[in-house]
């Protein structure tokens, strides 16, 4: 079998090792910063224990496949603990939705925010398991290249199925007669750093994988995820070198050779790359070409990340909460038309206290509260990062959730601080922004500009989010398995 690198230890790039390195290959793997998992990363204080990434997990199954890969199982892995509510929405009306998990639950919930919708919920969750089958067998079945989709199941049914050509918030304003409804609805855009006004409708399927696959909370923190993943990586022989950074993708004509880490040529058939592909496509396999179709479609939203350690408790907060703003087309226009912080943002706040007592000392809580930002640098913002602090807690406050005279300290990251932690580009969290109707097949694909180069992570297809990366690392698995048998690798 080949020898592999893989450059970057995030998500994706650990569920690629796992999966090459179950398959007999040779695996070594290179990770810049001191610990593996990438933006599924913790912070702790005093007790306090909190996310940096993710703190939902759904589509389990995808992590328990790639597990069998390895010859092991999730639940002995990790602990699974099922949240509901998945999300308690608080409108700017003072009216509140409890997203219950059980699919018969939430329609009754909506019923009782807005009578009679309880059955447009049903139809629009109904169109969302249709969507996300057709994806099943065309989007995320391999890789967007048309050797690849001409053998797939897909027909000309399944792309129907997506809603093609509608936004949204268009395609939600079908089924919605209410604006809080539809408000709900558009908040799905922000799980790819996207506008709702701009994204593709089928980004809406997301609802119904939360309430048909689950939504779930990993025992100690979704860290432990990633700390089984890397015991996973290490079982199979996977080499892994952390604090050390790749400079330089070698290549060998038109050829991947291997890669230039720490100073240290280090050979290899192929190259699977988890970084930002613009950061691949600027500096460590420059593709001028690449780069300029990455800037054309621009960036998706960065984040604003308050850390809140609060003591006693918090009436009314649920583990995950989304408090909106007033105006959502104003918001949106402010993070991708004006380049500012929301001046009135949406809030989401999650408190993982409230399904594990352990993240915090007793009677505390350990708020992450992030609202969504331009992907630029703060120097640019008409508000100072301390001030936009004042300006998301008493939007809590004004939602009745004033923490403001409990804290015990907090803590904030920034664009800039995601830049610097995780080299996206101008301090992306999902690489390239879904707006636009067709931006997901604009987006960068998992073949590099070289054979034997491929692509993982949240900044390619098939997109960010836990489960889609570990999905992008089971295409480029199956990529590299099928260049093997095919003699296009060494």
């Amino acid at each position: 079998m080949s020898k592999v690198v893989v450059v970057g230890g995030g998500m994706g790039g650990l569920a690629a090792a796992i999966r090459l390195a179950a398959r007999g290959h040779q695996v070594e793997l290179f990770e810049r910063r001191g610990e593996l998992g990438g933006k599924l990363a913790e912070r702790t204080r005093d007790g306090y224990a909190f996310g940096l990434g993710p703190a939902l997990l759904t589509l389990p199954e995808v992590f328990d496949e790639l597990a069998a890969e390895a010859g092991s199982k999730l639940a002995d892995l990790v602990t699974l603990i099922p949240v509901d509510p998945v999300c308690r929405y608080r409108f700017s009306d003072g009216s509140v939705l409890d997203a219950r998990a059980d699919p018969a639950e939430m329609a009754a919930a909506v019923g009782r925010l807005v009578p009679g919708q309880e059955r447009a919920w049903l139809r629009y969750y109904q169109w969302g398991r249709r969507c996300w089958e057709a994806s099943e067998r065309a989007f995320f079945a391999g890789p967007l290249e048309p050797r690849a989709l001409a053998g797939r199941r897909a027909g000309l049914a399944d792309l129907a199925a997506s809603a093609p050509g509608r936004t949204l918030a268009g395609h939600a304003g079908r089924f919605f007669s209410d604006p809080r409804l539809i408000q709900y609805a558009c908040r799905y855009a922000t799980y790819s750093g996207s506008s709702p006004y701009r994204a593709p409708a089928a980004v809406g399927c997301i609802p119904y994988l939360e309430h048909a696959h689950g939504a779930w909370y990993v025992r100690g923190g979704l860290t432990r995820l990633a700390g089984a993943l890397a015991g996973l990586a290490a079982g199979l022989g996977v080499q892994v070198h952390t604090g050390t950074p790749v400079s330089r993708v070698l290549t060998d004509g038109r050829r991947a050779a291997g890669v230039l880490a720490a100073g240290t040529r280090v050979a290899a058939d192929a190259v699977v790359c988890d970084a930002d592909a613009a950061r691949l496509y600027a500096e460590l396999c420059p593709s001028p070409r690449r780069l300029r179709r990455i800037r054309r479609v621009g960036p998706s939203s960065s984040g604003f990340l308050l850390l809140a350690a609060v003591r006693g408790p918090v009436p009314g907060l649920a583990h995950h909460n989304v408090v909106f703003s007033a105006d959502y087309r104003a918001e949106f226009a402010d993070v991708f038309r004006r380049g500012q912080p929301p001046a009135d943002p949406t809030v989401y706040v999650s408190c993982s206290a409230v399904d594990d007592p352990a993240a915090a000392p007793p009677g505390g809580q350990n708020l992450a509260v992030l609202v969504n930002v331009p992907a630029n640098g703060t120097a640019g913002w008409d508000v100072t990062p301390a001030a936009y602090t004042e300006v998301v807690l008493a939007k809590l406050a004004a939602a009745g959730l004033d923490v403001r005279g409990q804290l015990e300290f907090t803590e904030r990251l920034t664009p800039d601080d995601f830049r610097q932690r995780y080299d996206g580009w101008q301090g992306s969290i999902y690489g390239t922004s879904h707006n636009g109707r067709l931006a997901p097949f604009r987006r960068p694909g998992n073949r590099g500009p070289v054979a034997g180069l491929y692509l993982v992570g949240g900044s390619v297809h098939p997109g960010g989010g836990l489960p889609l990366v570990t999905i992008g690392a089971r295409i480029v698995a199956g990529m590299i398995t099928a260049d093997q048998r095919a003699g296009r690798l060494g």
